[in-house]
């Protein structure tokens, strides 16, 4: 049965309300939940990014169900790898166990404000990579001690560690990051239903690890209504990969999708109260291979509408589908 997530969508929503709403869909039944990871929203309608740790934190202690995950961290820039493995440790021990560290080589958006320029992306999956020898270190414990190419770590220890560390999860955009997860991920994340990725994956060491992806979807009663809110908020969308993770401030995903019109966004984004649209959104992914999917309710203010839904007729209406 592929598993139903739900999103604590930072850019959308203060800290106080992604902590509701998650607990909101624990209480409905959602199979686990992720949490992105920004310094900026993508637009600024959307108009919110709280630090994510902070809303990780309250929801574990909120929470006493839902797996809880970094959807992504990325830990190479705006954090050091050690201190990564800290706040990583310490959400898994605040949520018993809950929590799956997902670790991405990171996009201009966020990582630009604590200088240095922006690395090519070969150079960005190098440090992802010493990144994550790191902090598989600190998660065995005892003091750590790195000189490397772009990190040094000076006598660390993680001195509140859990039972059993956060199983570690890597974003996949290409060959290259596949092969990068498949080596040294327990997990593989990924934005779009392309098998090839999966295929890639496994093919380096991935086979038989879970595989998460995610879908932007936007309920409203009113589907015009739902159209016009996924164009306002997210039709940055679908401009890929290796657009967005350059483009460095929301002003420059503006310029970027100024021709992209309502008719683009509801092609490509399910919107309204139909369920079955929703269903068929969710099936690539499934024939994919991935085995858990979790849903973007686009817009902060609908969350608590789109989770009664969910709740009555959403939920059911997935998991006839893919039980």
């Amino acid at each position: 049965m592929v598993q139903i997530g739900y999103t604590m969508m930072t850019e959308q929503a203060g800290p106080r309300e992604l902590v509701d709403h998650v607990v909101r869909a624990e209480e409905v039944g959602f199979d686990f939940s992720v949490t992105s990871d920004h310094y900026f929203p993508w637009l600024r309608s959307q108009g919110h990014s709280p630090y994510a740790w902070s809303v990780l934190g309250a929801a574990a202690h909120a929470t006493s169900r839902i797996p809880l995950m970094s959807y992504v961290t990325c830990p190479t820039m705006r954090y050091h790898p050690a201190v990564v493995a800290q706040k990583a440790a310490t959400v898994q021990l605040l949520s018993e166990g809950r929590f799956r560290l997902g670790l991405g080589s990171g996009e201009n958006l966020n990582e630009h404000v604590v200088g240095g320029g922006w690395p090519s992306v070969d150079v960005r999956h190098e440090m992802l990579e010493e990144a994550v020898g790191i902090i598989r270190a600190l998660f065995e414990g005892g003091h750590v001690n790195h000189r490397g190419t772009h990190f040094d770590v000076e006598s660390a220890r993680l001195w509140d560690l859990p039972d059993r560390p956060p199983p570690l999860g890597i974003a996949v955009s290409g060959g290259r990051s596949c092969t990068l997860a498949g080596r040294l991920a327990d997990l593989v994340i990924a934005t779009e239903p392309e098998p090839e990725l999966l295929e890639a994956f496994d093919r380096a060491g991935g086979g038989g690890k879970p595989r998460i992806g995610q879908l932007p979807v936007c309920y409203d009663p009113d589907r015009d209504t739902a159209v016009r809110r996924a164009h306002s908020q997210f039709r940055w969308f679908g401009s890929g990969w290796k657009v967005n993770s350059e483009l460095p401030h929301p002003d420059s995903f503006e310029a970027a999708t100024r021709f992209v019109t309502e008719d683009d966004v509801a092609s490509a984004i399910p919107c309204g109260a139909d369920p079955e649209a929703f269903v068929a959104a969710v099936r690539p992914y499934a024939d994919a291979g991935f085995t858990e999917i979790a849903l973007v309710q686009i817009g902060g203010e609908s969350q608590p509408a789109f989770l009664d839904w969910s709740e009555k007729t959403l939920l059911p209406a997935l998991r006839d589908a893919f039980a």
